[in-house]
């Protein structure tokens, strides 16, 4: 039967706060940890390590579509209630996800090793170390791709306290490795992969045994189902041109700069690239815990319910990670420097236009899930995966014949990335029912209006004040208050604040605060 809505409500807050708990433990160690393996590595090895980690990234595009098929399947299977069909389910993925990872060993050994020989831009003396890097990230990649279904039954079943602890002991873990870099007397690239790897395993077994414990229909072994093999197989066809499009304009744009620049570039990049994906994290803990309910409710009918957590779930995943952007944004120059002490090149760029790629990002997840509730994705991937996948050779044509900035890559991205959205909703919506109207004055208007409003004072607080401390806590107050505000009064509707006003009430009850004279 469909879950009561209050339920599903609760059950979304808690799994929310339990995830941005975490968030907050993983940002203080993991920006801690990156200072400390940049300045161990140098930015030399950083960037090789990036750039030669990223051409596994790029041959393993099948682990991404796998993982979006694996989730829509799973999380359908559970809001249709049929027990025997997701045991049956789950031992057919598990199969499917062995054989993926097969595929991604053979491609990795044949045309990704060529590529990395003959391609790739590697300093005199360290490809032998390359080498390691590279070998151990293929062994990573098939790591990763044998635990996806697991991860996917967690997700599915709305258990986020999992995510919260495994996470924060690999963080945990990630920090050691950090401090052993600095006293290891042996090659620090090299002992730094190896010691990856094995977290990585740690993980993967932390997160088998968790599944085994508490949801049945991981107690089976891979079994091949022609039927299901097929199935899925072709929606995961799909969706891999997808994630093809994804990785390709990534990791595309990575050996681009790593071809016409040099890996100190590519450091550059992968500082950018860390921090944004830490501060999508706070807007994506948000996200995974809406978007089962979303393939949920779209599961058993409920339309209604479904476009009211694709409006709010976009909303607010927005605020989320503009309250993040916008003083980070103003003062990347001085967090840099006080979290880096050097700050190779082009790193303050950078990290300014992928914040603006990274806000992008939170408008599309919901459509996505949307779409991908649906089961019908051949014209969407095909639509999608042709306009992502032109960032590349617009990129490559500006930086060859045009001598474009390193920065250009960016730009060209954040454009691309603007047009395509504009038309997944001219796709999606219609399937599920939504008017773009009622999307456009409910999601992008609000939107549009707090962009524009919140950074006027800190703005303006940034070009006359100096650089001095002070002067930083003062830009970011004024970020903050001036986000909050106009988020409250100009970006929220009336019923939005009331649920606001209802949750900062249920918190300071907890903690027995009275704002009662």
């Amino acid at each position: 039967m469909p879950e009561n809505n209050s339920l599903a409500n609760k059950r979304i807050a808690k799994n929310t706060v339990l995830l941005y708990m975490r968030m907050l433990l993983l940002l203080a160690i993991s920006l801690y940890t990156s200072r400390i393996v940049l300045n161990t590595l140098g930015v030399t090895d950083y960037g090789i390590y990036n750039v030669v980690g990223g051409v596994i990234t790029i041959l393993g595009f099948v682990t991404g579509s796998l993982g979006g098929a694996t989730s829509r399947y799973i999380t359908t299977a559970l809001g249709k209630g049929d027990k025997h069909a997701l045991l049956k389910l789950f031992s057919s993925i598990l199969f499917i996800h062995y054989f993926a990872g097969a595929i991604i060993f053979v491609l990795s050994e044949t045309v990704g090793l060529w590529f990395v020989l003959t391609q790739l831009n590697i300093p005199n003396g360290r490809m032998p170390a390359a080498m390691w890097v590279y070998q151990l990230s293929i062994l990573a990649a098939i790591v990763n791709m044998i635990s996806i279904p697991y991860n996917a039954v967690i997700i599915a079943h709305e258990k986020m306290s999992a995510f919260a602890y495994i996470s924060l002991l690999d963080a945990t873990l990630k920090l050691l490795i950090a401090f052993l870099l600095q006293i290891s007397p042996t090659d620090k690239l090299i002992l730094y992969s190896v010691l990856i790897l094995l977290v990585q395993l740690l993980d993967r077994l932390l997160y088998y045994f968790y599944c085994q414990k508490h949801f049945e229909e991981t107690r089976t072994k891979a079994k091949y189902n022609k039927e299901l093999f097929r199935e899925i197989s072709a929606y995961a066809g799909w969706t891999i041109t997808g994630e093809l499009s994804v990785v390709g304009y990534t990791q595309g744009l990575n050996v681009l700069l790593n071809i016409f620049f040099n890996p100190a570039v590519n450091a550059a990049r992968g500082i950018a690239v860390q921090i944004q994906g830490i501060c999508s994290q706070f807007s994506t803990n948000f996200e995974m815990a809406l978007n089962p309910q979303i393939t949920k409710n779209y599961a058993q009918g409920n339309f209604e319910r479904m476009h009211h957590l694709i409006i709010h779930g976009s909303k607010f995943s927005y605020y989320i990670f503009f309250f993040i952007l916008l003083p980070l944004t103003l003062e990347a120059p001085f967090v840099l420097k006080i979290w880096l002490g050097e700050v190779p090149p082009y790193s303050v760029i950078f990290l300014r236009l992928t914040l603006v790629i990274g806000i992008l990002f939170t408008l599309k997840n919901f459509i996505i899930v949307a779409v991908h509730a649906t089961g019908t994705i051949k014209r969407f991937q095909i639509i999608e995966t042709s306009m992502l996948l032109s960032i590349v050779p617009i990129a490559y044509i500006g930086l060859k014949y045009f001598h474009f900035a390193p920065e250009s890559v960016f730009i060209v991205h954040i454009a691309v990335e603007i047009v395509t959205q504009l038309v997944r909703l001219m796709i999606v919506l219609p399937m599920i029912g939504m008017s773009m109207l009622v999307y456009m004055k409910k999601v992008v208007l609000p939107l549009v209006v707090v962009t524009i409003i919140a950074p006027v004072l800190p703005t303006v607080l940034y070009m006359y004040l100096g650089n001095a401390v002070v002067n930083f806590f003062v830009v970011c107050l004024a970020a903050v208050v001036s986000s909050c505000l106009t988020i409250y009064y100009i970006g929220c509707t009336g019923q939005e604040r009331s649920f606001i006003n209802a949750q900062l009430a249920s918190v300071a009850s907890k903690f027995n605060i009275s704002f009662k004279k």
